[in-house]
């Protein structure tokens, strides 16, 4: 028997039956049988691998950009520029990227 977490509760015999008995009496949810799991297919061929993508992820989490905007780079920042800009919270890094193309917009012929 395999080892169970602290907590878990393991149904008794008495609540398999009632159990059971629900299960039975759904007549629109019925128990999978060898022949239903047998014309199964993969979620992600049904529903589509995008839409399994979205389920993954963590409410409030993006996914992935379909075409990325950003280019990912490394840049060093004096201390206080980055702690300026962290003290205004999430979303800092976009406000840095917003300030910078402001500038560039601003001096293009500069370059």
């Amino acid at each position: 028997m395999p080892k169970l977490k602290p907590g878990t509760v393991v149904p008794t015999p008495e609540d398999d039956v009632e159990i059971d008995g629900g299960i039975a009496a759904d007549d629109d949810n019925p128990e999978w049988t060898d022949k239903d799991f047998g014309r199964a297919r993969p979620a992600a061929e049904v529903l589509g691998a995008e839409t399994v993508e979205a389920l993954k992820r963590q409410p409030g989490q993006r996914g992935r950009q379909k075409s990325p905007t950003k280019e990912m780079v490394s840049i060093r920042l004096s201390r206080e520029v980055v702690a300026a800009f962290r003290a205004t919270g999430d979303g800092w890094q976009t406000r840095v990227d917003e300030v910078l193309l402001a500038h560039v917009r601003q001096h293009r012929g500069w370059l």
